[in-house]
């Protein structure tokens, strides 16, 4: 966990004293709605369909249980009394009264917590993969790049009036499980044959109405120089960036235009300008950032074997607990998708809970997953049991992560004033269908996404079944795409839209009709669903979700075909 400085904490403190004021001056009309706007969207304030949204930061997904504590206490207070976790580790609350936010920021800093470049066109929270510090086969801890990174870009005079929003994404494992891919800008970490550590650099990736898998654009830079290679490619999107239309306006369009070459040429003349120059990282920093790090305490242990042990619990330890490089241990995973519960939602009374097993079982800190889940990162194996047994009463414990109902959503049109549909109904519809835990288990790792709007909050452009609220003579309507993948040990893809739009009432019997697909056509328990598609190709799933309606069109009369 990292601990503020007396430099960070000065500067969070004096952005709450500025919002504070800013917000005193639009109350008492001084400042107009526009010129308020940029104000409060830098300081993570929304106005969503019902009522202001704020997203509160959450560092590369890192909490300890006294900010855990503080949020369920301010979601208590300010909001009404949850909370909700994003696909970028962050917490939204979408409840708050606009007179209270600077309240809120206040108390959010004094348990170093933020709103900061949570919106805007900046560089948004930094996020990473989740199994950071515990992965077995991690290069570097991604967290603290991941700090070095924040400190960076938090604020920076040159990158506050970008272009366009900006995300970036690190991950210090070759297995890519930060989704990189489909960031601005994605970091992966490599070590030369020399045994120097340093980056693979990807740029243009994105979702949204323009969906592109990104592209290298550096093999490796040698980590001193990570700062000045990720300047010089910001520099050169701020100066050649598209700003005349919103929806052309990302990194992922200026690459795309130019091409990788051409825009890499034009990075590379850039750093040659910056390169040794002040933004080059020392030994001496790495150092400095590492050591505001909390350490766990492991304790020597052996790796234990549960080989005779209760079916439900089995059945979570297989889905939810995960490898530890330190034996004796695993990391743990609190999926936050159950049938009537928005996915990433958590009461305030669950936080408290939660933080109170933390304090027992992970060493007083837990993570926030991309997968809108939670993650206590170092459990003794010999509390795995008891763990289980509380979680399992708290309805935390559904064994089902990475699986059909670990579904990842947004908001969608409940909430957000941009959504075309509703999400949350449509993953407790799918949630519902596929109750049955064996089932679920027969088929196995399956990402389903769902997004509200083509902003693709819930990243359905590389769901392995994405789904996508769209608009019809303002009725709701759901696109389905197969075939996606956020990377890993498989290259990132997008998924293919698979037919016409479905009324909500069918999608989950069209997500049924796939999955029986995918089990006729598989030809091994390993061959996941999106292996299958890929082999197979989208039309036998085509087929199953609309042959009917094609043969009866085609039997239908002309006069009533038309």
């Amino acid at each position: 966990m990292y601990l503020y400085d007396d430099i960070d904490q000065r500067i969070v403190d004096a952005r709450v004293r500025e919002f504070r004021e800013q917000t005193r001056r639009y109350l008492a009309g001084r400042l107009s709605e526009d010129d308020f706007r940029a104000l409060r969207l830098r300081n993570g304030l929304y106005l969503q369909r019902h009522a202001p949204m704020l997203r509160i930061a959450i560092p590369y997904g890192m909490l300890s249980t006294r900010q855990l504590r503080a949020l369920a206490d301010i979601a208590r207070r300010y909001d009404r009394g949850y909370g909700h976790f994003t696909t970028r580790q962050n917490l939204q609350l979408n409840w708050v009264r606009l007179e209270q936010v600077p309240d809120i920021l206040a108390e959010l800093a004094a348990v170093q917590l933020h709103a900061i470049q949570t919106s805007g066109n900046c560089v948004r929270n930094v996020t990473v993969d989740h199994l950071a510090g515990v992965a077995r086969d991690e290069i570097v801890d991604a967290r603290v790049w991941c700090e070095i990174v924040r400190q960076w870009a938090t604020l920076h005079p040159e990158f506050g009036f970008l272009p366009r929003k900006f995300k970036i994404a690190v991950s210090g494992s070759p297995a890519d499980r930060a989704a990189t891919f489909v960031h601005d800008i994605g970091l992966q970490a490599r070590r030369a044959p020399c045994g120097e550590t340093g980056f693979r650099v990807i740029v243009g990736g994105g979702l949204g109405r323009l969906p592109i898998v990104g592209q290298v654009i550096r093999d490796f830079v040698p980590w001193r120089d990570l700062l000045g290679y990720l300047e010089a490619i910001l520099r050169t999107y701020n100066r050649f960036g598209r700003r005349d239309n919103p929806h052309r306006a990302r990194l992922k369009v200026l690459v795309r235009d130019w091409g990788i070459d051409r825009f890499r040429d034009a990075v590379e003349a850039e750093w040659a300008q910056l390169r040794g120059g002040p933004q080059t990282l020392t030994e001496d920093e790495v150092r400095r950032v590492a050591s505001r790090f909390t350490q766990p305490v492991y304790e020597p242990l052996a790796d234990l074997d549960f080989a005779e042990e209760p079916r439900p619990f089995a059945a979570w330890r297989r889905r939810n607990v995960h490898p530890h490089k330190q034996p004796g241990y695993a990391a743990v995973t609190l999926t936050l998708k159950r049938p009537g519960v928005a996915p990433g939602d958590v009461t305030a009374d669950e936080m408290t809970a939660i933080a109170d097993l933390a304090d027992r079982y992970a060493q007083g800190e837990l993570r926030v997953t991309h997968e809108q889940n939670l993650l206590f990162a170092d459990v003794r194996q010999r509390d795995l049991p008891e763990l289980w047994r509380a979680l399992r009463d708290l309805g935390l414990a559904t064994p089902n992560a990475g699986l059909l109902t670990d579904v990842i959503a947004c908001p969608g049109g409940d909430y957000c004033a941009l959504a075309n549909a509703r999400s949350i109904p449509i993953a407790e519809a799918i949630q519902r269908r596929f109750a049955d835990l064996d089932e679920l288990l027969d088929v196995g790792d399956l990402d389903l996404n769902i997004s509200g709007c083509m902003n693709a909050c819930g990243h359905h452009h590389v769901g392995h079944i994405g789904i996508l609220g769209v608009d019809k003579n303002g009725a709701e309507f759901y696109q389905l795409e197969i075939g996606g993948d956020q990377g890993g040990e498989r290259p990132a893809a997008l998924g293919k839209v698979l037919g016409p739009a479905l009324a909500g009432e069918e999608v989950a019997d069209a997500v049924a009709r796939l999955v029986r697909t995918y089990l006729a056509l598989r030809e091994s328990e390993a061959e996941r669903f999106v292996d299958v598609v890929r082999r197979a190709g989208p039309e036998p799933f085509r087929r199953s979700v609309y042959g009917d309606r094609d043969q009866e069109r085609a039997h239908r009369p002309r006069s009533a075909a038309a």
